[in-house]
């Protein structure tokens, strides 16, 4: 028998309605709470999901008894409050992406975890899904030879007014923070460290990024090239290239349901990658794996590597000229 998990839930929007549906599929998993800053919103979401629990606000989630595992999904400002919030309350956290706003911030998130041994991760979903797993497979066995560029793009047509949170400066609005993380976790995973970086950005109406395009050389000399975008709606693709050949994660890689393999002869061979669930199951199992096992954090996406991303992320902003209001203080 599966032993359970308790899982809170912070906030009520589209992320955490994704990531409630997938806890329905992810054995011991138990939703025992869910806060928003509205009662009758908590409460709603609590009906239609079978939270045992709602409440009002932040806070009374955090200190309530009866709660392993508190599920970050509030806009992207908050989450460095929030995670502080709950592990100051002894709770472990999963963190949606972004993890925070900036190195700064993630750095006082994850100080504090290691200070009070707490479980911290990173929920980039992607990470955890069978696809990313077999093109991981598929580099190992030396199938496509030495690996040393990955080539990512993450677009779609963003049809919203500027007071959306896409486009909102004061909800971390942006293509780089909301997509263009996506294609660079990835190309860290599999290429290792970012050594030097290079970004290049179209900044729109409300001072975000609406495309932004980026090249990393990484620790080895390996090369990603990157791109996002909410302006064009592009493939959606990530291909990672060898000596002898290339595997692709096919369209809207970030959750592929199938990886295409072409070699240097002209043979290919597409393999399916079906994921359980809406896909968020898999991080959901690994946070409770870790949790369970008395970790602190997921040997698949240290808190290191969180942190160094964050890094990065900083400086394509500096670069890009972005800045949020998260950075003057």
């Amino acid at each position: 028998m599966v032993e359970a998990v308790r899982w809170g839930i912070l906030g009520t929007g589209k992320i955490a309605r994704a990531f409630a549906t997938a806890l329905k599929d992810v054995p011991g998993a138990v939703l025992a709470g869910v806060a928003s800053r509205s009662q009758d919103k908590a409460e709603a979401f609590a009906q239609e999901f079978g939270a045992l629990a709602s409440f009002g606000s932040y806070e009374a989630l955090a200190e309530a008894e009866g709660i392993d595992l508190v599920y970050v999904a509030t806009p992207h400002p908050q989450h460095a409050g929030n995670a502080l919030m709950a592990l100051r309350a002894g709770k472990g956290v999963l963190v949606e992406k972004p993890f925070t706003m900036n190195l700064r911030e993630a750095e006082q998130v994850v100080t504090l975890a290691r200070s009070r041994r707490l479980f911290l991760m990173e929920a980039m979903w992607t990470r955890y899904l069978p696809g990313f797993e077999e093109v991981k497979r598929i580099i190992a066995s030396g199938e496509i030879g030495e690996v040393s560029q990955v080539v990512a793009d993450f677009g779609f047509t963003a049809d919203f007014g500027p007071e959306h949170r896409v486009f909102n400066p004061a909800l971390g609005g942006g293509t780089l923070l909301d997509l263009g993380i996506y294609p660079l976790s990835i190309a860290s995973a599999l290429l290792g460290p970012v050594a030097e970086i290079k970004a290049q950005a179209e900044l729109g109406p409300t001072g975000v990024d609406v495309q932004t395009g980026f090249t990393l050389k990484h620790e080895g000399g390996a090369i990603s090239v990157s791109s996002c975008s909410f302006k064009a709606r592009t493939p959606c693709e990530l291909t990672v290239s060898g000596t002898r050949g290339h595997v692709r994660m096919n369209t809207r890689f970030h959750h592929a349901k199938s990886v295409t393999v072409v070699l240097e002869d002209g043979s290919a061979r597409t393999i399916d990658t079906p994921y359980l669930g809406n896909g968020y199951v898999h991080e959901a199992i690994e946070a409770q794996r870790c949790f369970l096992a008395g970790l602190t954090e997921s040997p698949a996406m240290k808190l290191e590597e969180t942190l160094a991303l964050m890094g990065v992320l900083d400086e394509m902003r500096r670069q890009i000229g972005l800045v949020y209001d998260s950075d003057r203080l």
